[in-house]
């Protein structure tokens, strides 16, 4: 089958042409509808000259002659062209229903880039269900549209420091000490003055086990002395640092863990791979595993923050949010998701308030 590569462009739907045109063929159309290069020329407003060339450089991709009839004077298809033609339009009527579609939800997406009172707010985060829930009520609710790309808590906060987003998500243990591996990761990549913190959401990690918990798991303790088949997180991922620091603080070494370097991209992933059999446990929150049907055995409470610069708090989009965030309506639906709660949703904070990691001695008077 020879393979044609065509580009279309989407007409507004106010022009009365088709939804989505290709240059090639409505060249080719203006040359049967005027029966001159010329004339086709004209009606499309270019010059003879481009339209020559035009056809001539399609002439030597497709390797067929698309017209007939001497330069200058009248021309015709060539039975290539009108096939061409012919199989351009059968396929835009079979595919009516879906460019229809496509174009209704294209025309309505930009129209929000025109929209005064919508608010588009990019967002880099740590897989999270309540961010999921939240997109949609903000989209519904407040006119919020949030722009999230998962991805792991370092990562989101890097792309936040090299201006690639607003905001970046991640979480850490409710008490985090001093000399933690979380204060290792992510004290480098929070400066006290720029950084701010919004409050989200608690919420409960634990392990993801099958239903009616058959091994009889308790802690970390049983996954490592029992040979359990554990799925884990890849690096840069907020519960990767999460389960080592659990590993360090139960004096647990991963060379104990079997499955420590299976990973999974997101807290669904784990509870796909554990419903399938293919592992007994991995770390991950409660509603994932309640959607799947699985067990969880709850180990440790830890707050999910959303991170942004100081000098980004004024902007629109995030006092849209911080309004939403601290509304009973978010609040109520929040409560909704197993293993979640409110926890200073939508108040901002200083690094020091929220992670235990700074400590500023009062300078001493003179």
């Amino acid at each position: 089958m020879h393979q044609i590569e065509l580009s279309y462009a989407i007409a507004p739907r106010r022009s009365g042409r088709a939804l989505i045109r290709n240059p090639l063929m409505e060249l080719l159309h203006a040359v049967r509808e005027h029966g001159s290069i010329s004339a086709a020329a004209r009606s499309l407003g270019f010059s003879y000259r481009h339209v020559w060339g035009e056809l001539r450089r399609w002439e030597d991709l497709l390797g067929h002659a698309l017209v007939t009839g001497e330069q200058g004077r009248s021309a015709q298809l060539s039975e290539f062209g009108d096939k061409l033609l012919w199989a351009e339009r059968q396929a835009q009527a079979r595919l009516a229903p879906q460019i229809e579609a496509l174009h209704a939800d294209l025309e309505r997406a930009f129209a929000l880039a025109f929209d005064d009172s919508t608010h588009v707010l990019s967002l880099h985060a740590s897989h999270d269900d309540a961010l999921v829930l939240l997109r949609g009520h903000a989209a519904a609710t407040a006119r919020l549209q949030l722009d999230i790309r998962f991805t792991g808590s370092v990562d989101a906060i890097s792309a936040l420091n090299q201006g690639r987003c607003v905001m970046a998500g991640f979480h850490t243990l409710e008490h985090s000490p001093n000399g933690s591996l979380a204060q290792r990761t992510y004290k480098p990549l929070l400066k006290p003055g720029l950084h701010k913190l919004v409050g989200f959401a608690r919420r409960t990690q634990g392990l993801i086990v099958a239903a009616g918990n058959p091994l009889g798991l308790r802690n970390l303790q049983d996954v490592a002395g029992r040979g359990v088949r554990y799925v884990n997180r890849p690096l840069g991922t907020g519960t990767r640092v999460l389960f080592d620091e659990l590993l360090e603080r139960e004096r647990l070494d991963a060379g104990a863990i079997t499955g420590y370097a299976h990973n999974e991209p997101s807290h669904t992933a784990v509870a796909h791979a554990i419903a399938s059999g293919q592992v007994d446990a991995g770390l991950g929150i409660d509603s994932a595993a309640r959607a799947m049907g699985l067990g969880f055995v709850p180990l440790v409470h830890e707050r999910y923050h959303l991170a942004c610069l100081k000098t980004a708090l004024d902007q629109p989009a995030i006092q849209a949010l911080l309004t939403l965030l601290r509304g009973k309506a978010w609040q109520h639906q929040l409560g909704t998701l197993p293993g979640y709660e409110n926890a200073d949703s939508g108040n901002v904070q200083s690094l020091s308030r929220l992670l235990p990691w700074w400590n500023f001695k009062p300078k001493k008077s003179g």
